[in-house]
């Protein structure tokens, strides 16, 4: 019955012409977390021209304003549009269309789905795909190209790991990369094996097989970006940060863009190329209404899974290794010198302890003190614990992905021991270094779910509700500090804090309704969250 009256009186006060002023859009009868500084709870809100003009209670919002939509929540909760610290966008909207290797359990269910998309996709030059992890293999170890050199002996294949730092490619492929068992490359490796090569390839030596392959036309990019934002807005996100694009890749983001095909508001890390420092750097950050290109992406280190992230001490399960380091330390300290001069903000992925430390002492070094500049390290996934106050000396902000904890948790201590593992997925001590700490997915490496990041960051389980009490629950974040990882730390990790990331007049409109209260439900309603309807700067993207 209160529902009835609400929803009468609404129309009634929507209806009248009276003084009240024309607005685009009015979002009543819900509850808004606003997640302003206040964390303050909002009942209605207006929107004109694409902005927030107005927040209040319900009669406060219906009686100053008439719309040309009303949004009645119905009592559901509203958030800030979601935001993803760090992704891969376009790589998502490609993978979408490459074989899709995720959840395999074995080598020959890898085979089975290659050939299987081989039938469906005669016509492709190249046959690609992204998942596999041998993690998940009965005896963990690598799988070899023996399988699918008898398969496609003419037609290139190349396999990425789920992390996009190994991969499996056929003797076609390894002969378009003029990868022969001779060579060597730095920051990477190319296994063989009595003499012959086992199609294996790890960090840098990846590139030298998918830079053979042809580069993607304006059509190809508009059908993945389409998809991926598809998907992206099912689930609320408004906004992505992709970490590590060629200039190409954005000029192509900025026409789809401007040709209102592509909707989605993003944060751009360019790749460490010399390509694009030429291209950017002196002309400094790019900026329209749905693009800012102000990163720059550099790796310091690959994976733990492939054992190619770079440690103090040497892994457990291989005895005398210590990973690698990508490039030379001379490299981070140039690029972090010519960067501190510029606006542009360094983004560096560091996975293992040795890794994190090497940025870490670089960011201090150019950084001296606290700052504004933001200097970020993705992952910050193993830190040795000497090191994480140098995070907060530099004012070094840890970049993170809650759904890693939740993925590596099952190998973890097996590749680090538990006493070095006490540093890894330290999202709490990280987060008291600064005070903010921004959340992301890595997708495709993880699910594009806020909500699987939400849940890994509180509850510290996976979608299958594992470990009973939670990984290292010591680390868990709370639920405030989780939604404002996923909004307004996210926002302000890519400079944009005062137009998007929460609900506060001034401030671009994209929100989101969904189906559950992330603040109060209860632990088992968290993973069945659902979007009724997403917004960006006004125009709404999915739901009815």
């Amino acid at each position: 019955m209160r529902n009835f009256l609400f929803a009468i009186s609404a129309i009634l006060l929507l209806s009248s012409c009276g003084n009240r002023q024309p607005v685009d859009i009015i979002v009543h009868h819900g509850k808004v977390y606003t997640v302003d500084n206040a964390f303050s709870v909002a009942e209605a809100f207006a929107v004109k021209d694409g902005k927030i003009i107005a927040i209040g209670k319900n009669e406060d919002i219906l009686m100053r304003y008439k719309a040309t939509e009303a949004v009645n929540a119905k009592g559901y909760p509203v958030y800030p549009g979601f935001i993803d610290a760090h992704a891969h966008f376009v790589g998502y909207g490609r993978s979408l269309f490459e074989v899709n290797l995720y959840d395999c359990k074995n080598w020959e269910e890898v085979i089975t789905r290659v050939q299987v998309f081989a039938k469906a996709h005669p016509t492709e030059k190249w046959i690609r795909g992204r998942g596999w992890d041998q993690n998940k293999f009965p005896n963990q170890a690598y799988p070899d190209n023996t399988k699918l050199n008898e398969l496609f002996p003419v037609k290139p294949v190349l396999l990425e790991r789920v992390d996009g730092h190994a991969a499996i490619a056929n003797t076609t492929a390894l002969a378009l990369g003029n990868v022969n068992a001779d060579r060597s490359v730095t920051g990477g490796s190319i296994e063989v094996k009595e003499g012959k090569l086992t199609g294996l390839l790890i960090d840098n030596a990846v590139d030298l097989v998918s830079g053979a392959v042809p580069h993607p036309k304006k059509a190809d990019y508009a059908q993945w970006l389409d998809a991926a934002q598809k998907n992206c807005f099912e689930q609320g996100l408004t906004t992505i940060t992709d970490c590590g694009l060629m200039y190409y890749d954005v000029d192509m983001i900025d026409t789809l863009q401007r040709e209102k095909k592509l909707m989605m508001r993003m944060y751009v890390m360019l790749t460490d190329s010399v390509s694009n420092f030429e291209r950017y750097i002196a002309k400094g950050p790019y900026k329209t209404d749905r693009l800012f290109v102000k990163g720059v992406k550099a790796y310091a280190d690959g994976a733990l899974g492939s054992r190619g992230a770079c440690l103090l001490q040497p892994y457990n399960d291989k005895a005398g290794w210590l990973g690698f380091l990508l490039n030379p330390v001379s490299h981070y300290d140039s690029l972090a010198k010519m960067l501190a001069t510029t606006d542009f903000q360094l983004c560096t992925h560091a996975i293992g302890d040795s890794g994190n430390r090497m940025v870490l002492n670089v960011y201090n070094k150019y950084l001296k003190g606290k700052n504004d500049k933001r200097w970020r390290i993705e992952h910050a996934q193993v830190v040795n614990q000497n090191d994480f106050n140098l995070f907060g000396t530099a004012s070094v902000i840890p970049s993170v992905q809650p759904t890693h904890a939740t993925s590596d948790m099952y190998w973890a201590t097996d590749r680090i021991g538990a006493e070095r593992l006490k540093g890894g997925y330290a999202y709490k001590q990280l987060l008291d270094q600064n005070g903010w700490l921004p959340l992301g997915t890595d997708f495709p490496v993880e699910d594009i779910s806020p909500f699987k990041t939400f849940y890994a960051a509180v509850i510290r389980k996976d979608a299958k509700g594992m470990p009973v009490g939670g990984f290292q629950k010591e680390n868990a974040l709370t639920r405030e500090q989780a939604l404002r990882g996923m909004t307004i730390w996210a926002a302000k990790a890519g400079f944009m804090e005062r137009e998007t990331g929460s609900i506060e007049v001034g401030k671009k409109a994209d929100f989101v309704i969904v189906n559950t209260d992330l603040i109060h439900a209860p632990e088992s309603d968290l993973l069945g969250a659902k979007v009724f309807t997403t917004f960006i700067g006004g125009d709404r993207v999915y739901g009815k």
